[in-house]
């Protein structure tokens, strides 16, 4: 066992005898020595039931024969960290995260890991200590949250908070109702209602392998997913005994296989990042055009928040990703499960309980899959757009630039009235190095639908969006701003072009006229200098690339 080199030998006395000092007896250092790095907080609602799986999972592992350890991991709610300085923070955690598993699994010499997570960053961070580390592993996500209920109507955090706003600002809802809705929108504990990033990640963890089948759409309140905590904790053990370490999971075929499942569930355009970052770990190969690629040719299933009407747990009742990976078996990989089970196996035993959630092929709700990348002297090296959440008049739209240099400005123009039908939000200067950190933009999109202008204003920017966004919200533009990219020398009436179909972002300038703009040229300097944020500043890749850390 790889925890041998901290428990065996003579000159391993004063280690065992520390080792002692924690508690454990002599019988205990023959066991597989298994780390939970647990990500529980008081701060996050997808969180704080975490507590109670920690004793699942502790009690699985000591069925298994393993003796199990306990570390922390920090963990950030982005609609807590949302617009304002907090959301620079949220992708660097990713690093942080990965960072910390290495860091205390190698100092450790642990044979095995769970990884008991949650929400936005923190389950790629995870997913990437895992790859990075390949030991054996298995991913415990907490699950999501009911809807929220107000007046017999079912309430999702982002329509009934987020867009709640604006509407509350032309007057449609009541001081009164808002404030039965900040009550009721989150009832409890788990990940947000609809299918944003942190439920999105929880699915395509599932997909590729790293959890049990069941554990991405088990709601945090059930027993079912205390009954997976258990059995994840007992099957960590197996996989140690059987040295099936993460890389025999994370594969290019199962990676695209979560790119498959994203794309029929019109995910959160995170999971481009993500993904791309946790092949990056695993020595894989992959690129924006993968995504394209598959999404051109995987039809779009399901209708789930922010881009429907369903909620995780219509998905979760409706059969979960087994009946997702049912639904997509013939253009799936028959890859490996850390069950042991197959992918093809899998899809097999399960059934599709509702085919209006889980809809055949042939009756999509879209043609395409949910994500789409688009190309132009706009963004050279791409940029994307959950094209599941764009209505059919927005699919190709000309617009008037409105520039900002950081997303508060802009805001503040939504919210005064500043921003007509025919306008195409710009903010820049919010890239993975420029703002630093690539801030979500959920709040100015929000705000948009609420006003009722996202059938007649798009949103462009080199930051991000949440999944909770809907509309014609095109982000990840690359190059970014601040490294010289096109978007940098935009001016309040360029003509923007947005043709999705045709994957097209394109400024109305000519090559000489950029060139000309470009001369008298100097970026905006990034918000954050100074701490961590400083150094990822100057260390971190484009969006194309992940957003990784050089």
């Amino acid at each position: 066992m790889r925890s041998d080199k901290i428990k065996k030998g003579l000159e391993r006395v004063p280690h065992r005898a520390l080792l002692h000092a924690t508690g454990l007896s002599r019988r205990d250092l023959g066991r597989p020595f298994i780390g939970v790095a647990t990500s529980f907080t008081d701060l996050i609602p997808g969180h704080v039931g975490m507590r109670e799986l920690e004793r699942f999972i502790e009690r699985g592992i000591c069925y298994g024969g393993g003796a199990p350890f306990f570390f922390g991991i920090p963990g950030i709610c982005d609609g807590i960290a949302m617009g304002h300085l907090g959301m620079c923070y949220p992708l660097g955690l990713r690093e942080i995260v990965a960072d910390s598993i290495e860091t205390v699994c190698n100092a450790h010499q642990l044979d095995g890991i769970v990884l008991l997570t949650n929400c936005d960053k923190i389950t790629p961070g995870m997913l990437m200590g895992a790859a990075r580390l390949n030991i054996p592993a298995i991913v415990v996500t907490a699950g999501p949250m009911l809807s929220g209920r107000y007046m017999q109507r079912k309430l999702a955090f982002v329509h009934d908070t987020f867009e709640a706003l604006a509407r509350a600002k032309k007057g449609q809802i009541s001081a009164k109702e808002l404030e039965c809705l900040e009550m009721e929108a989150c009832p409890g504990a788990g990940s947000c209602q609809g299918l944003y990033t942190a439920n999105t990640m929880a699915c395509l963890t599932e997909t590729i392998g790293m959890s049990l089948p069941g554990c991405g759409t088990a709601l945090a309140i059930s027993a079912k997913k205390r009954r997976i905590a258990q059995a994840s904790g007992e099957r960590i053990v197996e996989l140690v005994k059987k040295n099936i370490t993460a890389r025999r999971i994370i594969t290019k075929d199962s990676l695209e296989n979560a790119i498959f499942v994203d794309m029929a569930l019109g995910g959160s355009t995170n999971t481009v990042l993500h993904l791309m970052a946790i092949a990056r770990e695993a020595g894989i190969k992959l690129d924006l055009e993968t995504f394209d690629k598959i999404s051109r040719k995987t039809a779009h299933i399901t209708n789930i928040e922010p881009a429907g009407t369903h909620y995780m747990e219509d998905l979760e009742f409706a059969g979960g990703i087994p009946a997702v990976l049912k639904r997509l078996k013939a253009k799936l990989n028959n890859t490996l499960n850390v069950s042991g089970q197959k992918t093809f196996d899998i899809a097999e035993k399960a059934t599709i309980v509702d085919e209006d959630v889980i809809r055949p092929l042939n009756k999509a709700y879209h043609k395409q899959g949910g994500i789409a990348v688009l190309r132009g002297n706009l963004a050279v090296d791409g940029a994307v757009v959950k094209q599941a959440a764009v209505s059919q008049a927005m699919m190709k739209f000309s617009g008037r630039a409105k520039v900002f240099n950081r997303e508060e400005e802009a805001m503040s123009a939504i919210m005064g009235g500043k921003i007509k039908k025919g306008d195409c939000i710009v903010i820049r200067y919010e890239g993975p190095a420029g703002g630093p950190g690539m801030r979500e933009m959920l709040a100015p999109t929000s705000a948009i639908v609420g006003l009722g202008l996202s059938d007649s204003v798009a949103l462009i920017t080199d930051g991000r969006f949440s999944g909770g966004t809907k509309g014609p919200c095109i982000g990840h533009v690359s190059p970014e701003a601040s490294a010289g990219g096109t978007i940098a020398i935009l001016r309040d009436g360029d003509i923007i072009n947005i043709d999705i179909p045709n994957r097209k972002l394109e400024v109305k300038l000519s090559k000489q006229e950029i060139e000309a703009r470009f001369k008298n040229w100097k970026p905006v300097a990034p918000k954050i200098k100074t701490g961590y944020l400083g150094r990822y500043s100057k260390l971190v890749s484009s969006a194309d690339k992940g957003a990784i850390l050089k």
